[in-house]
């Protein structure tokens, strides 16, 4: 069962949250706008929270799950350095007294 959450992609680059950062202000500010003008047309305030929180819903859900939009410009890694095989390296010891603070 935790195989299928496994396989589901959790990264965006950056690239893709510089996208899904504008587009989450976009929705929020055109849902505000929109919102506070038909809130103030019919005289109720509780119409513009809730298209405002409708607006915030949207983004959420546009913006929060990793999308494959998200994901267009991925990082080239380096490849890893293989471990030479035998003993571990030791850090050299530090020979020198140090002083001691009073």
């Amino acid at each position: 069962m935790l195989s299928i959450f496994k396989s589901i992609p959790t990264h965006m680059d950056y690239k893709g949250q510089k996208l899904a950062e504008q587009i989450f202000q976009g929705i929020i500010l055109i849902s505000a706008v929109i919102g506070f003008v038909y809130g103030l047309l019919i005289q109720q305030f509780g119409w513009t929270v809730y298209i405002v929180l409708a607006g915030f819903a949207v983004s959420c859900l546009l913006t929060l799950p990793p999308w494959p939009i998200y994901r267009r410009n991925p990082l080239p890694w380096q490849p890893a350095v293989a471990e030479p095989s035998g003993e571990p390296i030791q850090k050299p010891q530090d020979n020198t007294k140090r002083k001691k603070h009073k």
